[in-house]
């Protein structure tokens, strides 16, 4: 099967798929970029083809490309190149499999780069939101040297750990915030409705009411009274903190320093931090990017500004002759093991294998930390949870049992 592609400037909201036959007589089938039907057939006649069918299809929807997605192609595309498929070919099965709209048109355009003499890697450089500078910096190593398909592959294993260790660490912190969440709405729901129908009943009584039930109905009015304000400044304070953390380069730092100090989720956040920053060094120092080069792009994909000030620090020193392990022992952040074996990768001519091996020691370490982070929180929210809700009904049932007393 042969495909036929255009790249027409200005025009990126629609893809014709195409059926004809070739000079043989050889039925053919393809995908084209163009503005129209017209452009589509004109295109297809000078290449030999007789065009039968055109049809038009919109990709300007699907839902947004994650990191997920960009880790399976890495997949897919160095699984193709090490059967010895060739680079546009494996372009277009890839995004003819993709089932994000959105994914399948930035394969098209990356490959329509390509077809016209960009290099693979410039190619990923003018999509920075998706291929970062380590993505880049690794592809164009193994362009240089030769050996795009094994850095593809090494590229794949990293995007795939980081993904998995990214996951890890959302459903580590997902749980508690959702249940906290949910018990917030339902204390809501009770102080706004379900309080005040006690409160009527309690006031036909006539009697002095104990002042637990006095305090909850206390809070209760307030609830009533201000539930409006309280929600809008709740959401509102969050939307501000999450915009001012994303925008502001001194807020995250401040957040970034707070959260490694936070019990059991600052250790977690930490040897996650570690685990991705060796990971990443192991990586491009395998690839033979130079260490000061591969340094640049160690400290951001650590996800914490401490790592990448620390990084920053690092590369600086390595510059100007320091030993790695020297550097990384001043930054004082990093953990005696990771230090060792660095040392011994460094004195061995084999850092990347010891700092492929540290990864993984804490990548595991992440991984236990999350099931017995999980094992912990359930008591703790069930303890949490029992206190508040149990502490309200008690409150509501005390004048109750007061008159069956007296009765």
């Amino acid at each position: 099967m042969a495909t036929a592609t255009a790249a027409v400037k200005g025009v990126k909201e629609f893809v014709f798929e195409w059926e004809g036959k070739d000079r043989n007589g050889k039925i053919v089938k393809g995908e084209l970029r163009a503005g129209g039907e017209a452009m589509v057939s004109a295109t297809l006649r000078r290449q030999g083809i007789l065009v039968n069918k055109v049809k038009k299809r919109r990709v300007s929807g699907g839902s947004s490309i994650k990191q997920k997605d960009i880790a399976v192609f890495t997949r897919q595309l160095a699984t193709m190149m090490r059967a010895g498929v060739p680079l546009l070919q494996a372009f277009d099965i890839v995004g003819r499999g993709a089932t994000n709209p959105r994914l399948a048109r930035l394969l098209n355009d990356i490959r329509q780069d390509v077809e016209t003499g960009t290099s693979l890697s410039a190619a990923f450089r003018k999509h920075p939101m998706y291929f970062d500078a380590l993505y880049c910096n690794l592809v164009e190593a193994g362009e240089t040297g030769g050996i795009l398909e094994a850095l593809l592959d090494r590229l794949a294993i990293y995007q795939e750990k980081t993904v998995a260790l990214k996951n890890k660490i959302k459903s580590a912190l997902t749980y508690p915030i959702a249940v906290m969440v949910v018990a917030f709405i339902v204390v809501a729901v009770i102080m706004i409705f379900v309080i005040p129908a006690f409160k009527e009943v309690f006031t036909s009584f006539g009697a002095d009411l104990p002042t637990p039930t006095l305090i909850v109905i206390a809070m209760s009015e307030f609830f009533v009274a201000w539930w409006w304000a309280m929600f809008l400044g709740i959401g509102g304070g969050v939307y501000f903190f999450i915009q001012s953390w994303k925008r502001s380069e001194k807020v995250q730092k401040r957040m970034d320093r707070i959260l490694l100090k936070i019990p059991v989720f600052g250790d977690l956040l930490y040897k996650s931090a570690v685990a991705r920053w060796t990971r990443t060094l192991s990586t491009m120092f395998a690839a033979g990017v130079p260490l000061v080069e591969a340094l640049d792009s160690v400290g951001g994909a650590s996800g914490n500004a401490v790592f990448q000030e620390a990084t920053e620090q690092i590369q600086r020193d390595v510059s100007t002759g320091s030993a790695l392990t020297t550097s990384m022992q001043t930054a004082g952040i990093f953990p005696t093991m990771v230090l060792q074996m660095a040392s011994i990768g460094e004195e061995s001519g084999s850092l990347d294998h010891m700092l492929a091996k540290a990864a993984e020691f804490y990548e595991d370490e992440v991984d236990e930390a999350v099931k017995a982070l999980s094992s912990l929180m359930e008591p703790f929210i069930i303890v949490i949870l029992g206190g508040l809700i149990g502490g309200i009904v008690v409150s509501m049932y005390l004048p109750i049992f007061k008159i069956g007393a007296v009765v």
